[in-house]
């Protein structure tokens, strides 16, 4: 497996060895051992989450707080995606930017997202299936999250927002500034 720190502190790609023969292709998605030496940190994922969704849908920026923060390891299992993640972290040295990846079920690419990174994606191919481990369990009462065309941040979803398909939720988050005041 290969390991890529992104511009944001602790924040990795993952590059899995692909076997490929004529049946098919194998690789390893996940191994604790490796990926806890590879990146440097003792990670225990605790939960599997999966979403289908099709083509245009965005869904973020969503984050947790407090003792319910989460660590994300996220990848595609079928389609493509843009996979966005935005340092929260406000001691960090790249609090308040952003870094994004198209992950697809070709390239096989992981994202590792630390806590205190807030995370969403848009679907790029006519449908997608999403896979993510996290590292703590949901709490509703600590969830979070910032508009996902916040003009401080200035995300590029790389399509029109004409295209997108935000739940009524997401609309109406707060914007960067608004949490960071």
């Amino acid at each position: 497996m290969k390991v890529t720190e992104t511009k944001l502190q602790g924040c990795y790609i993952l590059e899995p060895k692909i076997f490929k023969d004529k049946r098919g292709c194998f690789f390893e998605s996940f191994n604790e051992a490796m990926f806890n030496q590879l990146i440097g940190e003792n990670v225990n994922f605790v939960q599997d989450n999966e979403s289908f969704s099709s083509k245009g849908v965005l869904r973020g920026l969503h984050y947790q707080t407090g003792e319910y923060a989460q660590a994300k390891l996220v990848r595609v299992v079928k389609g493509s995606v843009l996979d966005v993640a935005v340092d929260l972290r406000k001691e960090s040295v790249t609090f308040g930017q952003y870094f994004s990846i198209e992950l697809t079920e070709e390239n096989k690419k992981q994202l590792f997202i630390p806590r205190g990174f807030a995370h969403g994606f848009v679907v790029l191919s006519d449908t997608a299936i999403f896979s993510y481990k996290c590292d703590n369990f949901y709490n509703k009462e600590s969830e979070g999250g910032i508009l996902f065309n916040d003009p401080t941040l200035n995300i590029d979803w790389v399509m029109s927002k004409e295209e997108f398909i935000v739940s009524e939720k997401d609309l109406i988050l707060r914007t960067f500034n608004d949490l960071f005041k």
